[in-house]
């Protein structure tokens, strides 16, 4: 399931010091995504010039796929399915009751 998480996807953390809280994917790189908000860490940066002095600054830390899970617009945890439609693309959908609800469609990719 986590495969299907991509950037600007809506995620809930399901684990770690974070748990429970929403936000937004700014980055995904291998096994690790970046949210907004969220795991943040102060960083000591050098001085860049002259003139500049040393800074400290706060920035949002990668945190483990597996501990992020997408959840809908009521920030409820789900779980997407695939399916392919009539025209033949995959689309993401998850079940809210007896209804299937779309999430989103799947890009191929050429």
């Amino acid at each position: 399931m986590s495969r299907w998480i991509k950037k600007d996807d809506r995620v809930v953390v399901i684990a770690g010091n974070e748990k429970g809280k929403m936000g937004t994917v700014l980055a995904n790189k291998d096994d690790r995504v970046v949210i907004q908000g969220l795991n943040i860490r102060k960083k000591h940066v050098k001085r860049q010039q002259k003139t500049a002095s040393p800074e400290i600054v706060e920035k949002e830390m990668p945190i483990h796929i597996s501990n992020v899970c997408l959840c809908d617009d009521n920030g409820k945890p789900i779980k997407v399915k695939v399916r392919t439609n009539a025209a033949g693309a995959k689309e993401l959908f998850y079940k809210d009751g007896s209804k299937e609800v779309l999430f989103r469609q799947v890009k191929k990719n050429p």
